[in-house]
């Protein structure tokens, strides 16, 4: 179970209970809406939940509950009784904006709640003015290190700091209304590593700081997981508010396995570790030379040459050890190595060891020489042109983060045998040649949740549309490490299915597992199925059978339709809902990213179309791990993870269609296995009540 801080529970005493329906009843009455009766039940529930021993609750809402009103209607109140904060953490940046930009608002001016509130992004978002200004002042002396810039990424930086300085942009990339190409991005922002901090002449300018600002003043702090996520992993408390001091509320809290693993993820490429390596040395031969051959820089010269000599013939090393590995393809380009339950053989085992404490000492120097910056910069040292010591801080900052990420991917491999991961070895062709990168996954996201978030934090609650699978929690707590005493609850939609929506599975001849027959009687069927609506969204679970279909259709039908990967996805839907407006019947086709996050209410999807049950594809390195780990433990993978997200994924697909009272439409399953094997009758128990025509 996992272990809280010794804070005392809140009461939910009358006091509190009475401002908390007062809010709401206030809320209802400025807005004009009546009480639903699962927004009441909602608002209860987290109520209870984060004053309860646990302070930890889990609520699935259905699609029209209304949850985020909900949530911040109990979790306010109750943080400021106790005079904590609250953090509300979404998957996407766009939900993020729609909390923060919309509802908060809606919710302040018409609840009677006094609170302020903020919106917090990764610094990723941010521009960061002391590189913009070096990229428009550029040094071709340090183009191995940057590259030179084109001339459309110039005239976009010159536009960049001409609308920062006239006061016209903030410096956020979400509020620069043309977009900036990632190309163009990338080398104007920065990452903790790279930053000089207080000591940088654009700290009191600086968009990242200034927002860290509202943020440590806010009653509210709307986040996302990644930052979420990659606060905890620096420690907590860094970025976004103390987590003993924080009720967090994770919404779409489903996402929150994937997230954890990719957040926990180490990487790293052979030829990229042994050109960053190059990099460094020559980086360090032009720090030199810059500021006349100080003592500091010549000492990290020297014990940089020594390190990285050493990792250089292990890096070698690796790649001997790791060519004669059997791959298997992946995809066209890339084949795999993964290790049985992640566990690295110990010949490569015994060579990433030395390599992981080479790059750690790597890391450790450049941290040094960058202490020895700041030094330079505060007039603590004195070095001939000081005056560059602060352009140069984050360069090293960026390598020592290089470092600690080699550090990190290869000291994991030398400890296998004690760490639960899925590991595995990538081989791909690159314009510069064979690439091999080594990778490690976390396998139990739960483990790193529960010993840095749920242990530490002073409440959270759970929450989104889709969290049950086959009709329980079971799946999701594991996966998320919530496993001891949670409150749970289900609020049902107050949809009409039933009413307003079929589910159907036409008599089929032909199972996926036959994928050519299978294929051909989709590209049959699909003509007289679209023909039903004047508008759907087709899913598929792989790019070959959704190339494959799209190639069979008649011409005039394929025009109608709008395909993932053509344009950009937000191009794709403007242009969908643009032939709609103007009444002519238009078609998306698109894979998993398509069935969650895609709102087409009305009658920009009247019919949803999924080619088969959305199981994972049997190839995807992790899944294989976890279900290698169930089976070691003699446990059942399929049951226990193969279903459960199967069903999860299928509800989540059927969900595209009714995203209000007035929708209705159907939804058509091209997969007969669903009535015709046991696990069947399982997955229709979790879909919401349709209406049948099987």
């Amino acid at each position: 179970m996992p272990k809280l801080p010794d804070t005392p529970a809140p009461e939910l005493t009358d006091e509190l209970k009475a401002t908390i329906q007062s809010a709401y009843s206030t809320w209802l009455g400025n807005r004009g809406f009546k009480a639903r009766r699962g927004q009441r039940q909602m608002i209860a529930d987290i109520a209870r939940g984060l004053t309860e021993d646990d302070r930890l609750c889990v609520v699935e809402a259905g699609t029209g509950t209304g949850k985020t009103a909900a949530y911040c209607l109990a979790a306010i109140p109750i943080a400021k009784s106790r005079n904590k904060r609250v953090v509300i953490s979404t998957a996407t940046v766009a939900l993020q904006e729609q909390v923060a930009l919309r509802d908060l608002p809606d919710l302040k001016r018409h609840a009677d709640l006094e609170f302020s509130f903020t919106l917090a992004k990764g610094r990723s978002r941010y521009v960061c003015l002391k590189r913009l200004d070096d990229r428009l002042a550029y040094d071709p002396e340090r183009e191995r290190l940057y590259g030179p810039p084109d001339a459309e990424h110039l005239d976009i930086y010159r536009r960049l700091e001409t609308a920062f300085d006239t006061g016209t942009w903030d410096g956020d990339l979400d509020n620069w209304a043309d977009g900036v190409p990632p190309k163009a991005w990338t080398p104007v922002t920065n990452d903790r590593t790279g930053c000089h901090g207080r000591r940088c002449k654009y700290y009191h300018q600086c968009p990242v700081f200034r927002a860290r600002a509202d943020v440590s003043d806010a009653d509210v702090v709307v986040a996302n997981h990644d930052l979420v996520l990659t606060d905890l992993r620096i420690g907590g408390g860094v970025v976004l508010p103390d987590p003993a001091e924080t009720i967090f509320v994770l919404d779409e809290a489903h996402h929150l396995p994937d997230k954890t693993r990719d957040q926990f993820t180490a990487r790293a490429s052979l030829r990229g570790c042994t050109d960053w390596l190059k990099q460094v040395s020559s980086s360090m031969e032009t720090m030199a030379r810059r500021f006349n051959q100080p003592r500091e820089v010549q000492r990290a010269r020297e014990r940089l040459a020594a390190e990285a000599g050493g990792a250089d013939d292990l890096i070698a090393a690796v790649g001997t050890l790791v060519g004669d590995l059997p791959f298997e393809p992946r995809d066209t380009d890339t084949q795999t190595h993964r290790f049985p339950l992640g566990e690295v053989p110990e010949p490569l085992a015994e060579v990433a060891v030395p390599l992981g404490k080479s790059f750690g000492g790597v890391a450790a120097i450049l941290e040094e020489l960058g202490n020895d910056l700041d030094d330079v910069v505060e007039g603590n040292l004195d070095w001939p042109n000081a005056e560059q010591a602060e352009s140069w801080r984050p360069t090293i900052g960026q390598l020592a983060g290089r470092a600690a990420g080699a550090e990190s991917l290869f000291s994991d491999y030398g400890n296998s045998a004690s760490v639960s991961a899925a590991r595995w070895v990538s081989r791909g062709l690159e314009e510069h040649g064979e690439e091999i990168e080594l990778t490690s996954v976390p396998l139990m996201p739960g483990e790193i949740l529960n010993d840095r978030l749920w242990s530490s934090c002073h409440g959270a609650l759970a929450t989104s549309a889709t969290l049950c699978a086959l009709g329980t929690f079971a799946r999701f707590r594991e996966s998320t490490g919530l496993v001891g005493s949670v409150r749970e609850a289900r609020i049902p939609s107050p949809f009409d299915f039933q009413r307003v929506a079929t589910f159907s599975v036409p008599r089929m001849r032909a199972e996926p597992s036959s994928s050519q027959d299978h294929t051909e009687e989709i590209a049959s069927l699909l003509p007289e199925l679209l023909g039903l609506e004047p508008s759907a969204l087709v899913l598929f679970n792989s790019w070959w059978q959704f190339n494959a279909v799209v190639a069979s259709l008649p011409d005039d039908l394929r025009d109608k339709c709008r395909l993932q990967g053509e344009v950009s996805k937000q191009r794709l839907l403007q242009d969908h809902t643009g032939a709609i407006d103007e009444g002519e019947a238009s078609y998306l086709f698109g894979l998993a990213s398509f069935a969650e996050g895609v709102d087409l209410p009305g009658d920009y999807c009247r019919h949803v179309i999924m080619a088969r049950i959305p199981f994972a594809v049997p190839d995807d390195p992790v899944d294989q791990a976890v279900a290698e780990w169930l089976e070691n433990q003699g446990r059942n993978p399929f049951m226990e993870m193969s279903l459960p997200d199967a069903s999860l994924r299928l509800v989540q697909a059927c969900g595209r269609l009714i995203r209000n009272e007035s929708d209705h439409g159907r939804i058509t399953l091209l997969d007969r296995r669903i009535l015709t094997r046991r696990y069947g009758e399982s997955l229709l128990a979790a879909l919401p009540p349709y209406r049948l025509e099987i």
